[in-house]
């Protein structure tokens, strides 16, 4: 049954023994639950990421029956993803389902300029579209947030140009403030490192292709494998570059841990393998970008 949506508003935040716990996140949490449940029937963009998973649990607490999850299943979308999708559907008992896209048949999504993201949103939102009309629903959401308009998002333009709504914009929320709340609702997100779709660790202008999606998913799980939490593996042709937290550089820099990286990346086609000092910051292929930034708005 379809919770009282004039009752969302009163919810609070259970105590968080955080003392780092946001002051006016609760505040920010019932703005949110009180703009999803004017939203109508919605569909909520979900990866099984940190942000989504936030979304995807106020949009039920909202909306009830007429919220429905939806995740976009291509070769960018990496198989450790799906998996977290699915364990929080079980758990939290979300409404849910899996399509295709098919941003792999655009040229321009392939030749990955800087404005890839825009043409992977764009057949993201074409295909929630025409799900939504099929299904009857008023909107469809994603999870963008206010960290995210530092860095350069050509994907919130299809977002826009397609109606998508952007509640945690239209409330202020940031990535620390939806983590706490995460982790009050119980979400076992909330800790999740930072996760971006695979075609990200590409530099602009290597054409996106689905061998080297396949080698930068397997070579992370081996990353990952070896005990390294928040990893990037940048492909560079037959250079592997590879961003670790810089909290666990020390680690990867043991002459042992160096050896037994190479070792496991060298068998997925890389002839090099070499670390980043800098470490892993979001957004870093940007870093070569001299464009003009469109406003997140």
């Amino acid at each position: 049954m379809t919770p009282d949506r004039n009752a969302v508003a009163s919810f609070a935040v259970p105590g968080d023994a955080s003392a780092n716990f946001p002051a006016d996140a609760s505040v920010k949490q019932d703005a949110l639950l009180a703009r999803l449940a004017s939203a109508g029937r919605l569909l909520v963009a979900f990866s099984g990421g940190v942000d989504s998973s936030y979304l995807a649990w106020a949009a039920k607490r909202a909306l009830g029956e007429d919220s429905l999850c939806v995740t976009a299943v291509s070769p960018s979308y990496p198989e450790s993803h799906r998996a977290m999708a699915e364990k929080l559907v079980a758990d939290f008992g979300l409404a849910h389902r899996f399509v295709e896209t098919h941003e792999m048949e655009r040229p321009a999504y392939r030749a990955n300029a800087s404005d890839r993201c825009y043409h992977c949103k764009s057949e993201l939102f074409e295909t929630l579209d025409d799900l939504a009309r099929e299904l009857r629903f008023d909107h469809i959401a994603y999870g963008i947030n206010t960290d995210d308009t530092s860095d350069f998002r050509p994907g919130h333009r299809a977002a826009r140009e397609h109606d998508v709504l952007a509640p945690f914009l239209e409330v202020g929320l940031s990535k620390q403030e939806i983590r706490a709340l995460s982790r009050a609702a119980g979400l076992p997100t909330a800790d999740l490192p930072a996760s971006a779709c695979l075609s990200s660790r590409l530099p602009y202008g290597t054409e996106v292709t689905v061998e080297r999606l396949h080698q930068v998913e397997a070579g992370e799980e081996r990353l990952r494998g070896l005990g390294f939490r928040q990893v990037r593996l940048r492909h560079h042709g037959e250079l592997a570059r590879i961003e670790i937290d810089p909290g666990e550089l020390p680690r990867a820099l043991d002459p042992a841990m160096a050896k037994r990286m190479v070792d496991a990346l060298k068998p997925l086609g890389f002839r090099y393998v070499s670390l980043d000092l800098e470490g892993y910051r979001m957004g870093s292929l940007n870093e070569v970008l001299q464009i003009q930034r469109e406003p997140i708005r």
